[in-house]
């Protein structure tokens, strides 16, 4: 009341012109905050999920150390991965994903000895096998910390010996346990995969290379005349062949058996940052037809490699 008694008299000592037009914004600055005011709240991004659970506190034991300075072997020594089963593990992924794409973030940073004590070992609690695609940095997207994820990346993230060999590694060496072959909207490899074979022959050896282990995913796809919706049951299929081919990993196996690891796929939405996983049976389960071109796509790697194998004994 006093703020507008003094913008009033305030007017009045100015000239007239000055008055008039004061007036006129401080009408105008009343009418917007009563629009603010009357408008409904626009729901966030964050309304699409449960709400966010708390991130763990970290260590006591750690975090008192690191106040006194601990050393870069102490902070290695004690530090635990952030999920110690399947289960906390995928639900950390989760919350992590829809702080990313809420807005609210935490961008886990460390302090100096715990960078360095990351020197030392390394405690992933998840291996993500991803796109090297440009626009799905996958710490950002789980909104995790350093030394947190395992991350493989190759263009269409498909599952070959390398990386496979990697996920193998982190899955026996290292304290990960979950498994995410991630997808993502408007992947180039994928749309290249679904070229005519006379495009794709086009290409470089080593692009074939990847589009052929594509191509089974995307080969029977369903007819759909909206081309972003064909794009992503395109990218969602992928997901799905390239979860069945490392399910069938003997590495895999075996830590799946014993409880040490789960798989699932993923599909990122670069548009709202959310991340879509398909944990299922149901959700990861192939048609018919991708189990025969996935059989076909087997017999003819069977073929080159033995080829390969051929011209190598020659020389």
């Amino acid at each position: 009341m006093m703020d507008r008694q003094k913008e009033k008299k305030r007017c009045r000592m100015l000239p007239s012109g000055s008055a008039a037009l004061m007036g006129g914004l401080l009408l105008g600055t009343a009418a917007v905050r009563a629009d603010e005011a009357a408008a409904p709240q626009q729901p966030t991004a964050t309304t699409r999920t449960q709400p966010v659970q708390p991130a763990p506190e970290p260590d006591s034991a750690l975090a008192e150390l690191i106040k006194k300075g601990a050393t870069m072997e102490e902070v290695a020594r004690l530090r635990d991965p952030i999920a110690t089963n399947p289960i906390d593990s995928l639900r950390a992924l989760k919350s992590g994903n829809a702080r990313f794409y809420g807005g609210v973030a935490r961008r886990p940073e460390m302090s100096a000895n715990e960078r360095r004590a990351q020197i030392l070992s390394q405690t992933p609690f998840a291996v993500i096998l991803g796109c090297s695609d440009s626009r799905v940095p996958t710490e950002l997207v789980y909104d995790q910390s350093l030394g947190s994820l395992f991350v493989v990346r190759v263009a269409g993230n498909v599952i070959e010996p390398a990386t496979a060999g990697s996920i193998e590694y982190a899955v026996v060496h290292l304290k990960s346990h979950i498994v995410v072959v991630m997808g993502h909207e408007g992947c180039g490899a994928v749309k290249a995969a679904m070229l005519p074979a006379a495009q794709r022959n086009a290409e470089p050896a080593n692009v074939r290379y990847l589009l052929d282990r594509i191509v089974p995913a995307v080969r029977n796809l369903p007819p759909i005349r909206d081309e972003k919706a064909r794009m992503r049951e395109a990218v969602i299929a992928n997901v799905r062949v390239q979860v069945h081919q490392l399910k069938q990993n003997p590495v895999v196996v075996q830590a799946t058996k014993n409880g040490k690891i789960t798989v699932v796929g993923a599909y990122y939405e670069i548009g709202s940052g959310a991340v879509d996983f398909l944990e299922t049976p149901e959700e990861l389960r192939l048609s018919d037809a991708e189990m025969r071109a996935i059989a076909q796509q087997v017999r003819v790697s069977a073929r080159t490699s033995e080829q390969h194998h051929g011209h190598d004994h020659e020389h």
